[in-house]
């Protein structure tokens, strides 16, 4: 089964949460943050969106910052997605 985002919308793959703090203190999973970087795995063909034209700037590949809250929860098998509006994306990571 595949995602196929629909128009400005963006399938994430969220990168895993870190379990050790930068001084070496284990985090146990319920007091990991969200990670906000994850990876673009399907991008929507973007043109006309609520009346406004959208250009998709991310690809598949693309490693991005998104808004903390932002998206849907998706599970597919034993895989976890987020869809987000490209809008939703913060910024690329390079």
């Amino acid at each position: 089964m595949n995602l196929v985002p629909l128009g400005d919308r963006v399938v994430l793959k969220q990168l895993e949460a870190e379990e050790k703090t930068a001084s070496g203190i284990i985090l146990t999973e319920s007091a990991q943050e969200k990670p906000q970087q994850a990876e673009v795995v399907a991008v929507g063909p973007g043109g006309e969106v609520d009346g406004k034209t959208v250009v998709m700037q991310v690809e598949v590949g693309d490693k991005v910052i998104y808004s903390k809250y932002a998206g849907t929860d998706v599970k597919l098998g034993d895989d976890k997605f987020i869809i987000v509006k490209q809008s939703d994306i913060l910024a690329k990571v390079q």
